[in-house]
């Protein structure tokens, strides 16, 4: 049996994980960069999209100050590991929306991702609804057009966020995912779009694709952590 299917395992190695990243975000030297674009959507309140690659995920909260930001859920897989996922971010005050963005033609892809997508929009009439584009499944930094379908829906604006650490782990998983360890150095970079009026999917896919591996490369080049 898979360790976090067991809810005793998972549960405890959550409730560590929470302790550990809230550890590392307090004691994290951390740089902004274009925080003003982030300061602007929390001012004006209502819908907001944070997006940001997978392998980042372990570093989001900390760029989410509750104090001033749109309460804000999370899109997360349906498996297992989904829900340790799951379990961990509510901790750090982001309940989940449990929904797939697995590629279509794989069971239960249609069902999980149509029932997420209409969970996500009416989330996004009082807040905000963050994703990983290239989750949950990969291939990293590759975006789907889930992003900017829930843009067009919505009408909300998109807050691309590139988030980088270092010294951190990087974990033997499909995204190379990254964990923080206390005392570095911490960047977080941030880019603003919004769906363009009669703007073509496939092309508002790749230039979106562009933007947020732009912003993510620029927190490395920030604190000095090598690409992958």
């Amino acid at each position: 049996m898979r360790p976090l299917r067991n809810p005793v395992i998972r549960t405890t190695l959550s409730w560590l994980l929470t302790r550990w990243l809230r550890f590392c975000y307090a004691t994290i030297r951390w740089t902004h960069e274009n925080e003003q674009l982030a300061e602007e959507v929390w001012a004006e309140g209502g819908g907001v999209i944070p997006a940001f690659w997978h392998s980042r995920l372990a570093l989001s909260s900390a760029s989410w100050p509750h104090d001033r930001a749109q309460p804000t859920r999370a899109l997360v897989s349906l498996s297992p590991d989904g829900q340790f996922i799951a379990d961990t971010l509510a901790a750090l005050g982001f309940p989940a929306i449990r929904g797939s963005s697995e590629k279509p033609g794989k069971p239960g892809a249609a069902k999980g991702g149509s029932v997420a997508l209409r969970e996500i929009v009416r989330q996004l009439k009082v807040g905000g609804a963050a994703v990983t584009p290239d989750g949950p499944r990969g291939p990293a930094r590759q975006m789907g057009e889930g992003l900017p379908v829930m843009a067009r829906l919505s009408g909300a604006p998109v807050l691309f966020i590139g988030l980088s650490c270092k010294p951190a782990l990087r974990l033997k998983s499909w995204d190379r995912a990254l964990v923080p360890l206390p005392f570095g150095r911490g960047a977080i970079v941030w880019d603003r779009a919004s769906y363009p009026v009669g703007g073509d999917l496939a092309e508002v896919t790749a230039d979106w694709t562009m933007r947020l591996t732009a912003v993510e490369a620029r927190a490395d080049a920030l604190t000095g952590l090598e690409r992958i």
